[in-house]
């Protein structure tokens, strides 16, 4: 199964999918509300707007598997999200990005290395993959490379659909 056809839900329990998002570059990021990284949401709907003409989405996976720190219900996040930070980019379903529950879709994003070459379990909140249009991974960024870090934008710019 590619990425494309992984069935995900939206924080608003609409079903949908990376094909979806096929024809744009993805940056799919795992996020929490009560995290020290929690600012970078700043910065990831930053990029969102800035991008968004450009081919960009930007897309927000809730998880609570790093010391509970996304306790939240779909409400109060989306809540948390718009209200404290402006967030209009999409959100999925509060989801388990390591271990026995593992959404598919983070078991196939966990085999991408990052830049020191180690794949496997997303380490922490904040954690970032980009997908080049047609879903393929194109990047993997540790939680603490911040949404804006050159390293980032460069990476985003190189696989903008034309």
């Amino acid at each position: 199964m590619s990425l494309a056809d992984i069935p995900l839900t939206t924080l608003d329990g609409q079903s949908t999918s990376l094909a979806d998002y096929a024809d744009r570059a993805v940056l799919v990021v795992n996020v929490a509300s009560k995290c020290g990284l929690t600012p970078q949401y700043s910065a990831l709907e930053k990029l969102a707007r800035d991008y968004a003409d450009r081919g960009l989405t930007v897309l927000g996976v809730p998880c609570n598997q790093f010391m509970g720190q996304e306790p939240g219900t779909a409400e109060e996040i989306q809540n948390f999200c718009s209200s404290t930070y402006g967030v209009t980019f999409p959100l999925l379903a509060k989801t388990d990005v390591n271990g026995d529950d593992r959404h598919p879709l983070y078991a196939e994003l966990a085999k991408t290395a990052d830049a020191d070459g180690t794949a496997g379990d997303v380490q922490w909140n904040f954690e970032k993959f980009l997908l080049a249009p047609g879903t393929v991974v194109a990047n993997r960024f540790r939680p603490t490379t911040v949404p804006d870090a050159p390293e980032v934008i460069a990476a985003i710019e190189a696989v903008l659909p034309s």
